[in-house]
Protein backbone atom coordinates (compact mmCIF):
# COMPACT_ATOMS: atom_id res chain seq x y z
CA UNK A 1 0.00 0.00 0.00
CA UNK A 2 1.73 3.33 -1.11
CA UNK A 3 1.52 6.15 1.87
CA UNK A 4 2.34 9.34 1.70
CA UNK A 5 3.87 11.65 4.19
CA UNK A 6 3.56 15.64 3.79
CA UNK A 7 6.42 17.37 6.05
CA UNK A 8 8.13 20.13 5.92
CA UNK A 9 12.00 20.30 5.27
CA UNK A 10 13.94 20.19 8.53
CA UNK A 11 16.45 22.65 6.98
CA UNK A 12 15.26 25.02 3.98
CA UNK A 13 18.27 27.43 3.75
CA UNK A 14 16.02 30.63 2.62
CA UNK A 15 12.84 31.85 0.62
CA UNK A 16 10.60 29.04 2.63
CA UNK A 17 7.64 31.00 1.24
CA UNK A 18 8.34 31.02 -2.00
CA UNK A 19 6.81 28.91 -5.06
CA UNK A 20 8.07 25.13 -5.32
CA UNK A 21 10.48 24.77 -7.52
CA UNK A 22 8.85 21.13 -8.32
CA UNK A 23 5.52 20.07 -7.49
CA UNK A 24 3.59 16.60 -7.96
CA UNK A 25 0.30 16.06 -7.70
CA UNK A 26 -1.27 12.63 -7.71
CA UNK A 27 1.86 11.48 -9.98
CA UNK A 28 1.44 7.91 -11.12
CA UNK A 29 4.12 6.08 -13.15
CA UNK A 30 3.39 2.81 -14.71
CA UNK A 31 4.83 0.87 -17.43
CA UNK A 32 1.94 -1.74 -18.45
CA UNK A 33 0.63 -3.42 -15.72
CA UNK A 34 3.51 -2.55 -13.34
CA UNK A 35 3.13 0.48 -11.18
CA UNK A 36 6.75 2.45 -9.86
CA UNK A 37 4.68 4.63 -8.19
CA UNK A 38 1.50 6.07 -7.68
CA UNK A 39 -0.25 8.91 -5.96
CA UNK A 40 2.87 10.73 -5.44
CA UNK A 41 2.36 14.24 -3.85
CA UNK A 42 5.26 15.99 -3.83
CA UNK A 43 6.62 19.88 -3.02
CA UNK A 44 9.99 20.71 -3.37
CA UNK A 45 11.10 23.71 -2.02
CA UNK A 46 14.27 26.24 -3.77
CA UNK A 47 17.16 25.29 -2.04
CA UNK A 48 15.74 22.16 -0.44
CA UNK A 49 18.23 18.69 -1.28
CA UNK A 50 15.84 15.78 -1.14
CA UNK A 51 17.84 12.09 -1.57
CA UNK A 52 15.92 9.72 -3.75
CA UNK A 53 16.59 6.19 -2.30
CA UNK A 54 15.31 2.79 -3.17
CA UNK A 55 16.47 -0.61 -5.17
CA UNK A 56 17.28 -0.55 -8.62
CA UNK A 57 14.17 -0.44 -10.84
CA UNK A 58 12.45 1.69 -8.54
CA UNK A 59 11.87 4.53 -10.51
CA UNK A 60 14.45 7.00 -9.28
CA UNK A 61 16.04 7.57 -12.78
CA UNK A 62 12.53 7.20 -14.28
CA UNK A 63 11.49 9.90 -11.92
CA UNK A 64 14.41 12.40 -13.24
CA UNK A 65 13.56 11.33 -16.60
CA UNK A 66 9.76 12.92 -16.26
CA UNK A 67 11.03 16.22 -14.51
CA UNK A 68 13.75 16.22 -17.53
CA UNK A 69 10.58 15.87 -19.82
CA UNK A 70 11.39 12.58 -21.45
CA UNK A 71 9.23 10.33 -20.07
CA UNK A 72 5.35 11.50 -19.37
CA UNK A 73 3.46 10.44 -16.38
CA UNK A 74 0.84 7.90 -16.64
CA UNK A 75 -1.48 10.24 -14.43
CA UNK A 76 -1.52 13.12 -12.20
CA UNK A 77 0.87 16.35 -13.28
CA UNK A 78 4.02 17.80 -12.70
CA UNK A 79 5.24 21.28 -13.02
CA UNK A 80 8.85 22.95 -12.53
CA UNK A 81 8.20 26.36 -11.27
CA UNK A 82 4.82 26.54 -12.03
CA UNK A 83 5.40 25.64 -15.27
CA UNK A 84 5.06 22.28 -17.35
CA UNK A 85 7.89 20.21 -17.66
CA UNK A 86 9.22 20.23 -21.08
CA UNK A 87 12.58 18.69 -23.20
CA UNK A 88 15.43 21.23 -23.27
CA UNK A 89 13.95 23.42 -20.17
CA UNK A 90 17.35 25.88 -19.41
CA UNK A 91 16.54 25.74 -15.59
CA UNK A 92 16.67 22.39 -14.86
CA UNK A 93 20.19 21.18 -14.38
CA UNK A 94 21.24 17.61 -14.67
CA UNK A 95 24.20 15.44 -13.75
CA UNK A 96 24.32 12.11 -15.01
CA UNK A 97 25.79 9.02 -13.53
CA UNK A 98 29.68 8.71 -13.97
CA UNK A 99 31.03 7.06 -16.38
CA UNK A 100 34.15 6.82 -18.01
CA UNK A 101 34.90 9.04 -21.48
CA UNK A 102 36.52 7.71 -24.35
CA UNK A 103 40.43 8.55 -24.07
CA UNK A 104 40.81 9.28 -27.38
CA UNK A 105 37.98 12.08 -27.00
CA UNK A 106 39.41 15.14 -27.54
CA UNK A 107 36.90 17.50 -26.29
CA UNK A 108 38.35 19.87 -24.06
CA UNK A 109 37.03 20.38 -20.12
CA UNK A 110 35.96 24.05 -21.33
CA UNK A 111 33.97 22.54 -24.00
CA UNK A 112 32.04 19.97 -22.52
CA UNK A 113 31.04 22.69 -19.61
CA UNK A 114 29.78 25.06 -22.60
CA UNK A 115 27.80 22.34 -23.89
CA UNK A 116 25.54 22.94 -20.61
CA UNK A 117 24.80 26.59 -22.40
CA UNK A 118 24.16 25.70 -25.43
CA UNK A 119 24.36 22.24 -26.14
CA UNK A 120 20.34 22.10 -26.24
CA UNK A 121 20.81 24.06 -29.80
CA UNK A 122 21.34 22.72 -32.74
CA UNK A 123 25.31 23.15 -33.18
CA UNK A 124 27.25 25.33 -31.16
CA UNK A 125 26.54 28.91 -30.22
CA UNK A 126 28.55 31.94 -31.17
CA UNK A 127 31.63 32.62 -29.01
CA UNK A 128 30.96 35.40 -26.82
CA UNK A 129 32.72 37.09 -24.20
CA UNK A 130 30.34 36.64 -21.94
CA UNK A 131 30.07 32.86 -22.87
CA UNK A 132 33.87 32.55 -22.15
CA UNK A 133 33.11 34.45 -18.86
CA UNK A 134 30.28 31.76 -17.78
CA UNK A 135 32.25 28.96 -18.54
CA UNK A 136 35.24 30.07 -17.02
CA UNK A 137 33.20 31.03 -13.58
CA UNK A 138 31.55 27.61 -13.56
CA UNK A 139 35.30 25.79 -13.74
CA UNK A 140 36.32 28.01 -10.93
CA UNK A 141 33.21 26.99 -9.04
CA UNK A 142 34.27 23.29 -9.05
CA UNK A 143 38.20 24.25 -8.69
CA UNK A 144 39.02 22.68 -12.83
CA UNK A 145 39.91 25.66 -14.09
CA UNK A 146 43.53 24.62 -14.44
CA UNK A 147 42.74 21.46 -16.66
CA UNK A 148 40.38 23.88 -18.59
CA UNK A 149 42.21 22.92 -21.85
CA UNK A 150 42.77 19.03 -21.18
CA UNK A 151 41.23 16.74 -23.44
CA UNK A 152 38.47 15.07 -21.34
CA UNK A 153 39.40 11.57 -22.61
CA UNK A 154 42.62 11.80 -20.17
CA UNK A 155 41.38 13.36 -17.11
CA UNK A 156 40.62 10.98 -14.15
CA UNK A 157 36.79 10.04 -13.08
CA UNK A 158 36.52 12.27 -10.30
CA UNK A 159 38.23 15.31 -13.06
CA UNK A 160 35.35 14.48 -15.49
CA UNK A 161 32.99 14.54 -12.75
CA UNK A 162 33.53 18.09 -11.37
CA UNK A 163 33.37 18.77 -15.38
CA UNK A 164 30.06 17.50 -15.43
CA UNK A 165 28.85 19.41 -12.15
CA UNK A 166 29.98 22.52 -13.90
CA UNK A 167 28.40 21.41 -17.01
CA UNK A 168 25.09 21.22 -14.67
CA UNK A 169 25.40 24.59 -13.20
CA UNK A 170 26.85 26.79 -15.94
CA UNK A 171 23.42 27.74 -17.40
CA UNK A 172 22.13 28.98 -13.72
CA UNK A 173 19.58 26.44 -12.80
CA UNK A 174 16.46 26.40 -10.72
CA UNK A 175 16.56 22.51 -10.49
CA UNK A 176 19.48 20.27 -10.47
CA UNK A 177 19.28 16.84 -11.01
CA UNK A 178 21.67 14.12 -9.60
CA UNK A 179 21.54 10.54 -11.31
CA UNK A 180 24.15 8.67 -8.60
CA UNK A 181 26.80 11.34 -9.49
CA UNK A 182 28.81 9.73 -6.52
CA UNK A 183 28.89 6.56 -8.49
CA UNK A 184 32.71 4.30 -8.84
CA UNK A 185 34.41 7.67 -7.42
CA UNK A 186 36.54 7.33 -4.45
CA UNK A 187 35.74 8.58 -0.90
CA UNK A 188 37.55 11.79 -1.14
CA UNK A 189 36.07 12.74 -4.89
CA UNK A 190 32.51 11.72 -3.46
CA UNK A 191 32.70 14.34 -0.75
CA UNK A 192 34.10 16.60 -2.77
CA UNK A 193 31.27 16.70 -5.27
CA UNK A 194 28.69 16.52 -2.56
CA UNK A 195 29.64 19.53 -1.25
CA UNK A 196 30.07 21.26 -4.37
CA UNK A 197 26.76 20.49 -4.65
CA UNK A 198 25.37 21.45 -1.42
CA UNK A 199 27.17 24.52 -1.55
CA UNK A 200 25.37 25.78 -4.94
CA UNK A 201 21.66 24.94 -3.59
CA UNK A 202 23.10 26.83 -0.26
CA UNK A 203 24.06 29.98 -2.24
CA UNK A 204 21.90 30.02 -5.28
CA UNK A 205 18.60 28.16 -3.76
CA UNK A 206 18.55 25.88 -6.30
CA UNK A 207 16.56 22.72 -5.26
CA UNK A 208 18.11 19.33 -5.76
CA UNK A 209 16.98 15.91 -6.33
CA UNK A 210 20.07 13.47 -5.68
CA UNK A 211 19.61 10.10 -6.38
CA UNK A 212 22.19 7.18 -4.51
CA UNK A 213 22.29 3.91 -3.51
CA UNK A 214 24.03 5.21 -0.44
CA UNK A 215 22.92 8.35 1.45
CA UNK A 216 25.75 8.92 3.38
CA UNK A 217 27.76 10.67 1.44
CA UNK A 218 25.19 13.18 1.25
CA UNK A 219 23.35 12.73 4.73
CA UNK A 220 24.74 15.77 6.44
CA UNK A 221 23.32 18.00 3.36
CA UNK A 222 19.70 16.12 3.26
CA UNK A 223 16.39 17.71 4.14
CA UNK A 224 14.41 15.07 3.06
CA UNK A 225 14.30 11.57 1.57
CA UNK A 226 12.10 10.17 -0.91
CA UNK A 227 12.50 6.03 -0.54
CA UNK A 228 11.01 4.24 -3.45
CA UNK A 229 10.08 0.42 -3.19
CA UNK A 230 8.20 -1.91 -5.48
CA UNK A 231 5.20 0.88 -5.93
CA UNK A 232 5.11 1.95 -2.13
CA UNK A 233 6.87 5.18 -1.11
CA UNK A 234 7.96 7.10 2.31
CA UNK A 235 8.51 10.82 2.12
CA UNK A 236 10.07 12.58 5.18
CA UNK A 237 13.06 13.70 7.13
CA UNK A 238 16.28 11.28 7.22
CA UNK A 239 14.93 10.32 10.83
CA UNK A 240 11.45 9.84 10.18
CA UNK A 241 12.49 7.27 6.39
CA UNK A 242 15.90 6.11 7.65
CA UNK A 243 14.69 3.95 10.49
CA UNK A 244 13.99 0.06 11.14
CA UNK A 245 10.06 0.57 11.22
CA UNK A 246 9.99 2.98 8.44
CA UNK A 247 11.63 0.47 6.02
CA UNK A 248 10.50 -3.02 7.49
CA UNK A 249 7.13 -1.82 6.20
CA UNK A 250 8.33 -0.62 3.47
CA UNK A 251 10.05 -3.95 2.32
CA UNK A 252 7.41 -6.35 3.84
CA UNK A 253 10.07 -7.95 5.91
CA UNK A 254 12.47 -7.07 8.78
CA UNK A 255 15.35 -4.36 8.35
CA UNK A 256 17.25 -3.41 10.80
CA UNK A 257 19.19 0.14 10.45
CA UNK A 258 21.72 0.93 12.80
CA UNK A 259 23.79 4.62 12.90
CA UNK A 260 27.48 4.22 13.86
CA UNK A 261 29.82 7.69 13.80
CA UNK A 262 27.24 9.17 12.04
CA UNK A 263 27.14 6.66 9.33
CA UNK A 264 23.45 4.92 8.53
CA UNK A 265 23.94 0.66 8.44
CA UNK A 266 20.98 -0.79 6.62
CA UNK A 267 20.63 -4.82 7.40
CA UNK A 268 18.31 -6.57 5.68
CA UNK A 269 17.26 -5.24 2.28
CA UNK A 270 18.35 -6.52 -0.75
CA UNK A 271 21.79 -6.05 -1.53
CA UNK A 272 22.59 -3.85 1.57
CA UNK A 273 22.72 -0.65 -0.37
CA UNK A 274 23.34 1.90 2.47
CA UNK A 275 26.07 0.10 3.68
Amino acid sequence: MTTRTDHTPARIPARVSAPPAVRLSGARLAYGPRVLWDSLDLDIAPGELLALLGPNGSGKTSLLRVLLGLQPLSAGSVAIRGQPVRRGNRTVGYIPQQRALDPTLTLRGRDLVGLGLDGHRWGFGLPSARRRARVLEALDAVGARHYADAPVGLLSGGEQQRLRVAQALVGDPDVLLCDEPLLSLDLAYQQLVSELIDARRRTAHTAVLFVTHDINPVLPAVDRVLYLVDGSFRIGTPDEVMNSATLSQLYGTDVEVIKVRGRLLVIGTPGNPHQ
